[in-house]
């Protein structure tokens, strides 16, 4: 192989790999469009009921919305807390680690019982540490999701007569929009 600077090259063995497949929009017709992902999934379902050919159906998400729940105050007190249950997980596992890997002794369990609460103890104060220097600009706890207004039920052009007939009938699905 001839290189850019007109010397021989050795191909890497990496520059072989396949490339990796971007996520692209399916295409077809739209054979139903349902307010909420689980009506969408229970049409599909439908069609999978009658022995539809499903591996080219796609639930499409429209009009993403990002949308965040505010879920109450965030006090020193809860920040601690919540550090505390953080920093007391990694410890547990601290703890495990070092009960597996040390030879068998009387003072094991100890040694894992500590290692959980100094978790517990490093994390309650970077919590509020992290509290500290955040606060007033963040004094709220929250979730948050990604959810779309409506989803669509994608087909292939040549199967969607089909899949609109079986998605037609029965009761057992709210009406599309």
């Amino acid at each position: 192989m001839i290189g850019d600077n007109g010397g021989m090259t050795t191909p890497s063995p990496f520059s072989a790999r396949p490339q990796q497949q971007q996520p692209t929009l399916p295409r077809g017709e739209v054979v139903g469009t349902y307010e909420t992902y689980a009506d969408a999934q229970q049409a599909v379902d439908k069609l999978v009921k009658a022995d539809f050919s499903v591996k080219d159906v796609s639930i499409v998400g429209n009009d993403l919305k990002s949308v965040e729940h505010v879920t109450g105050r965030l006090t020193y007190g809860k920040a601690a807390g919540a550090g505390a249950l953080s920093g007391l997980w990694m410890g547990v596992f601290i703890g495990i680690v070092l009960v597996l890997f040390s030879p068998a002794s009387p003072g094991v369990l100890g040694v894992a019982l500590a290692a959980a609460l100094i978790g517990a103890g490093f994390g309650m104060i970077l919590a509020i540490a992290s509290y500290a220097v955040t606060r007033r600009v963040r004094d709220f706890t929250s979730t948050r999701a990604v959810i779309a207004a409506n989803y669509t039920i994608v087909v292939q052009s040549d199967t969607a007569a089909r899949a609109q007939n079986i998605l037609g009938r029965g009761d057992d699905l709210p009406p599309a929009l």
